[in-house]
Order: C-alpha cells, then structure tokens, then sequence
C-alpha cells in the first residue's frame, strides 16, 4: 500500500517521512509520495528530501517519488500535514482564527483534488491545525469514515505517559483516552485509565491519588494558570520553566509541557510525527485497532443524554477503511459537561465555513 504526504518538506512532514521508513512501516515495493507546491520553497525541496531520504534508508527504503500538484496525489492513506502553523518562540500567541482562515484554502483544495481524482478508498490522517477544521472539510468531500484527526491520539499519549510516569511505569502499561479537541479543550477521560498489573480497586485509588480531588470544572482554568506562570519563567529561566511543570499533576503536564516545549523554539514535530505514523500503520496493518482521534460526528454516540454531532476527538475503531464505531462509555459527570462544552466550541468555529454541526456530511 502507497502513502502520500502533502506538506512532506514541513517540520512535521519530513519527521513523518523519516520514520515511516525507519519504523519499516512501508515495505520497498511501496511508495511514498512527497507532495509540495510548485510555486514555493516546498516544490524544489521535496526533491532534495527524496534525494536525502533514499541516501539515508537506501537498504530499506519504500520507492520514493514527488508530486507538486493535488491532482497528482495518489495513495491508499494520505497525510495532510500541509499549511501554516502557529510560530514557534517565547511570547507567541497563535491567532487561531488566522490560522484557521489560511489552512482552509489548503485543506479544501486538496480535499477536492482528491475527490475528483483519487480512487474513492483513501484514508485521511488530517495532522495540520487546527485539526478539527481539517476534519470537517475533508470529511465534507470524501465521506466522514475516511477521515481521522490525529490530534486526540497525540494527546492520548501524552497523557499515558504523564500518567505513567506518575505511577513509575513504562507508557505501555497505561490505558486511558484524551477526547475532545487538541490543545487546550483536550479531555483528559480518567474514566478510562486502566493500569496493567492493578485491579480495579487499586486503579480507583490510584487515579483518585493522582487526581488530587480535582474536577475538569476547573482544568481550563488550571490551563490558563499555568500559562501565565510558565510564560513569566520562559523570559530568564527555561530550566525552571520545565522543572515546575514536573510538579503538576499528569493532566496538566500533558497540556502544558508541549506548549512549553512548542514556547521554547523546538516544537512537537518528533511526538507529532510519531502518533502520525500511528494512525498510518494502523490503517495499513488490515486490522481494527482502538485508537483516539477527531472524527465527524452524526449522532452515533450520547454523552449525557446529548447526541453528539460534528468534530469531536473519541475514542474510535480505526482499520484499512478508516473509523467504524465510536467507542466512548458514559463518561463521568465533570468528563461530559467539558466533552458538550468543547463540542460547541469546535462548532463554534467551524460554523463561518459552514461546517458547523449541523453540516451535511457524506457519510
């Protein structure tokens, strides 16, 4: 099976690249499409990457070729990694609105290059900001099922891995969900952390133990908190910065080291890349596996009574044609009223698009 990445030459990109090939994701008689443009930078790079990557990984790599216009993409699973992103240094604020109005130009060219001519079968792994957007317009023109946002999984992640190393385990043996949308309005769903080796009694009280008496009534608040603590710190002691944020409980740092890390000028691409390559291989290894991602929504799961509707990041099964079934229990109280907050917020800003959650999607 062939993979596409548009936006191969980008921070992100290229680490999605790399390490599809160095996981071995992609067997050689594969291909990997390196998609830019032709009017930028990115078109005479995605040369120069190939050129690079087959110097690299010549052993194993997959067959490596470049494209420079969307008609040109074909692939059974494609990476949308293309676009601008937030800047990256101390003091920067993303304006999420101008981000959001220059990535839909992006998103929607492409999602219509490949309705038009791609085989109808693609997977998309939609990876560029803001996610959901992304989601809602390709999901628009392909169908919702061939379509998954790979934010809630990066956020899963790291919010294993904060509560693993919290319980002094490695992340492998740590279960558990982030929901809703990436970056600040991710749902940290405690109810479902399950810790390999503790039964159900010893997980309560250890989850309760990490928790602290905390509710996700006040996590946004804690989030805004942080910020402004761990802004006041980048100024003369990133050092600090990092060590404080190792004081907070594992929710927290999930949210806030990667803001810090993205305030430091070395960004996420790494992490990004690798929950990327996730979702990919999942897609292509012919199995359903129980991942996390921003999917479009028609009702299929309540939380509270409420059906939701729209882009929202669940739990999901994830196979060779994309997510079947939303596998979200009912959360607990504080978990489903930030989930209902965060989805009117997601469509709140998909709304000027008309993407809102009231939006005709294929199905």
């Amino acid at each position: 099976m062939d993979v596409a990445v548009l936006g191969a030459t980008g921070d992100v990109g290229r680490q999605v690249c790399a390490q599809l090939i160095e996981r071995r994701v992609l067997p050689t008689t594969s291909r990997l499409q390196l998609v830019g443009r032709p009017d930028g930078s990115s078109g005479r790079a995605s040369y120069g990457l190939r050129a690079d990557l087959v110097d690299a990984y010549d052993e194993h790599a997959p067959l490596i070729d470049v494209a420079l216009h969307p008609d040109d993409v074909v692939a059974d699973v494609i990476v949308l990694a293309a676009g601008r992103t937030a800047p990256a240094r101390a003091g920067a604020v993303a304006d999420r609105a101008a981000l959001a109005a220059e990535n839909h130009a992006v998103f929607a060219a492409y999602a219509r290059s490949i309705a038009e001519h791609g085989s109808g079968h693609e997977v998309v792994v939609v990876v560029s900001n803001p996610v959901e957007l992304g989601v809602a317009v390709v999901a628009r023109e392909l169908g919702r099922h061939r379509v998954i946002g790979m934010g809630a999984w990066l956020d899963t992640l790291r919010f294993r891995r904060e509560v693993a190393v919290s319980l002094g385990v490695r992340r492998h043996r740590v279960g558990g969900f982030a929901a809703g949308q990436h970056g600040d309005d991710l749902v940290p769903l405690w109810s479902t952390v399950r810790v390999s080796g503790l039964d159900a009694d010893e997980r309560r009280r250890a989850v309760a133990q990490l928790r602290g008496g905390r509710s996700l009534d006040g996590f946004g608040a804690e989030i805004d908190e942080a910020k402004v603590r761990l802004g006041g710190l980048m100024v003369d002691d990133v050092a600090g910065a990092f060590d404080l944020v190792e004081t907070w409980p594992p929710d927290l740092r999930g949210v806030s080291r990667p803001w810090l890390t993205h305030q430091s000028g070395a960004k996420t691409a790494a992490a990004t890349a690798n929950a990327t390559v996730d979702l990919v291989d999942t897609v292509l290894d012919g199995r359903d596996i129980v991942v996390a991602g921003q999917v479009a929504l028609a009702g299929e799961v309540e939380v509270a009574g409420t059906p939701l509707h729209g882009v929202l990041g669940v739990p999901v099964v994830l196979g060779p044609e994309g997510w079947s079934r939303v596998l979200l229990d009912e959360p607990e109280p504080d978990e489903a009223r930030r989930l209902l907050a965060t989805a009117e917020r997601i469509d709140a800003m998909l709304r000027p698009w008309g993407l809102g959650a009231g939006a005709e999607v294929a199905r």
